[in-house]
């Protein structure tokens, strides 16, 4: 059986400052709506499922975020998964210049959780806190132009 990964979700508490901060890193929204009803109650396995959601692409369209921030239930706080704990950790993106990535996830007040590694001259690479908690790394590959 063919599989594709299709998306990664990932549920946040203001999703117009998230998808700020991912438009301003390159991705495209794709689309934003508002979902409710039966099917997203069975689809998600929450009664009263209610939630904005978007959908984001890379450029090159081989990834997609879809977020959510959901109205109905309220949405619960957590606390980012730690390197070693079991469960999601990070989204992982490739940019061709880190110095302007990093500037532009400061404007949005995120910065590196503990600065910019090299990786065997052949990675630049560090874990950035985004909006909601969102770890996101961001790589540059050093054996590139």
């Amino acid at each position: 059986m063919p599989i594709k990964l299709e998306n990664v979700g990932i549920a946040v508490d203001d999703i117009d400052a998230t998808v700020a901060f991912f438009t301003d890193l390159g991705l495209t929204v794709l689309g934003r709506d508002e979902v409710s009803g039966e099917w997203a109650d069975t689809a998600v396995g929450l009664d009263g499922n209610h939630a904005r959601i978007a959908m984001l692409q890379t450029p090159d369209g081989s990834g997609r975020l879809e977020l959510f921030e959901y109205i109905h239930p309220d949405a619960i706080p957590t606390e980012p998964t730690l390197p070693n704990e079991i469960g999601m950790h990070r989204v992982a993106f490739s940019v061709d210049d880190i110095d302007e990535a990093l500037a532009i996830a400061a404007r949005h007040g995120c910065h590196p959780l503990r600065g910019v590694a090299n990786y065997q001259d052949a990675y630049k690479l560090t874990y950035v806190p985004g909006p909601s908690g969102i770890i996101v790394m961001l790589a540059q590959d050093l054996t590139k132009g």
